[in-house]
């Protein structure tokens, strides 16, 4: 499965930015060795159900941490036999577009 999520903090820094809390959530999507990729709006990941919810739990669980609510907006493409779709689908696109 792929799940494309955005955690934000309630409460931003002195600027209103929340990079600091969504660099570390994006911070234990990288160390958890499952494919990613982050955007300006979203953080993708690729993997088992059970592994990837534990994954985006750990993340919103940093957030958290130095914030009193957290906002979790979460889209998933289940697909039961396929891996590697991350980049698959954009690449699938391409050739679309290409030809």
């Amino acid at each position: 499965m792929i799940v494309a999520f955005s955690i934000s903090p309630s409460a931003g820094d002195e600027t209103g930015g929340v990079s600091e809390a969504v660099a570390a959530a994006v911070r234990v999507v990288r160390e958890s060795g499952l494919p990613n990729e982050t955007n300006a709006m979203f953080t993708n990941i690729e993997g088992e159900w059970d592994e990837v919810m534990a994954v985006v739990k750990r993340a919103v669980d940093v957030v958290a941490a130095v914030s009193p609510r957290v906002g979790l907006v979460l889209k998933a493409d289940i697909r039961p036999g396929y891996d590697g779709q991350l980049t698959a689908k954009v690449e699938r696109v391409e050739r679309v577009l290409e030809g």
